[in-house]
């Protein structure tokens, strides 16, 4: 976390593992383009164990880590592609593991932000919706505009994985900059 002028920590992460994922170089684009004094820092999820309540209090180290870096960042990033109209199973998993028991959830007003890159036409929209009524329920403090949606997402990056739409770039540095903002906000009001 930061205070005031320090420099703001985002957690960073993605719903997709795939060689290639046209998520996880908008992530890394995220990466590039946050605003002067703030970071991302990509989270890997990969390793979370399948969500089961019997197991919540144990501990699992994916889940600490994870848990750790969405507490100690002053707000999260979200990039995720859509599976079957809807967020991916393993994403929807770690969230789900890493905001139980409900004491440990690091979510309650941390401030967030969405965005997902789709070869469609919607480009991820209706797993973003999804997501935003998950985190509803979750407290967390969900950046609303702009929406950043990535449609035709195999035609919008070049040979080295970099963002080629400036209408889209300009929307991915103003959602950043608005999460940053949030989370500047949301520390000063912390004692």
């Amino acid at each position: 976390m930061a205070k005031n002028n320090d420099e703001i920590t985002v957690a960073g992460f993605g719903g997709s593992f795939r060689k290639g994922s046209y998520n996880g170089m908008l992530l890394r684009e995220a990466q590039r383009l946050m605003p002067p004094s703030s970071r991302l820092e990509i989270v890997d999820i990969s390793g979370i164990p399948i969500y089961n309540q019997d197991n919540e209090y144990e501990d699992n180290i994916h889940i600490i880590k994870f848990r750790n870096a969405i507490k100690n960042s002053g707000g999260f990033l979200v990039v995720t592609p859509e599976y079957n109209y809807s967020i991916p199973g393993f994403l929807k998993n770690a969230i789900d593991s890493v905001s139980r028991p409900p004491d440990l959830n690091p979510f309650p007003g941390k401030p967030g932000a969405i965005m997902s890159a789709s070869m469609s036409m919607l480009g991820g929209s209706r797993a973003q919706y999804h997501l935003r009524q998950v985190f509803t329920f979750l407290d967390a403090r969900i950046v609303n505009k702009p929406e950043v949606f990535i449609s035709f997402a195999n035609t919008k990056f070049d040979e080295n994985g970099h963002l080629k739409d400036e209408m889209a770039i300009k929307f991915i540095r103003e959602l950043l900059e608005k999460l940053v903002i949030s989370a500047r906000s949301s520390l000063k009001t912390q004692p």
